[in-house]
């Protein structure tokens, strides 16, 4: 079985002449995503984090590629974009779900009735809200009991308690 790999944010900007990027986290709390010292970027090329932190309202990373430290602003200029992956199985264990966990998952009713996948998760601060793409794109809010009935994992499905007219 091939590795899953979970985002856990994204290059966004260059910092200084001396190759150090901004980056945008999507851990909670932010600083969280540098626990991980290896990040593949965009699941293919590894890199190895050297040092990181808070700059201000920045976070700046230094990374390292085959040993050798990212050192040039154009260089790193040309990793803006790429998205910090790390492997499923370097995740901390818990009982709960991973947003990584639902992205790929068929949603459908409690009748059956198909709604589409989770394509994306977002936060609201009320709760999460499954973004489900389908015949339409719908947002669904995580709320277990409530709306969200059952996640099989094994199944690969997400039954929910949602009107399939209501978009």
């Amino acid at each position: 079985m091939a590795e899953q790999w979970v985002v856990l944010g994204e290059i966004i900007g260059v910092h200084g002449v001396r190759g150090g990027l901004t980056i945008r986290s999507y851990t909670d709390p932010l600083d969280n995503i540098f626990d991980y010292k290896r990040w593949q970027l965009d699941e293919r090329r590894e890199v190895k984090v050297l040092n990181g932190g808070w700059v201000g309202k920045r976070m700046v990373v230094q990374l390292a590629e085959h040993g050798r430290p990212l050192t040039d602003r154009d260089q790193a200029a040309a990793l803006i974009g790429a998205r910090i992956c790390v492997p499923r199985s370097a995740l901390p264990k818990t009982d709960e779900l991973y947003w990584a966990d639902l992205v790929g998952l068929a949603v459908e009713t409690t009748d059956g009735r198909p709604l589409g996948e989770v394509v994306n998760m977002m936060e609201t601060g009320a709760n999460d809200v499954m973004v489900v793409r389908g015949d339409e794109e719908r947002l669904i809010p995580f709320v277990r009991e409530h709306v969200v009935h059952d996640v099989d994992l094994t199944a690969r499905r997400v039954v929910v308690d949602w009107d399939p007219d209501f978009v």
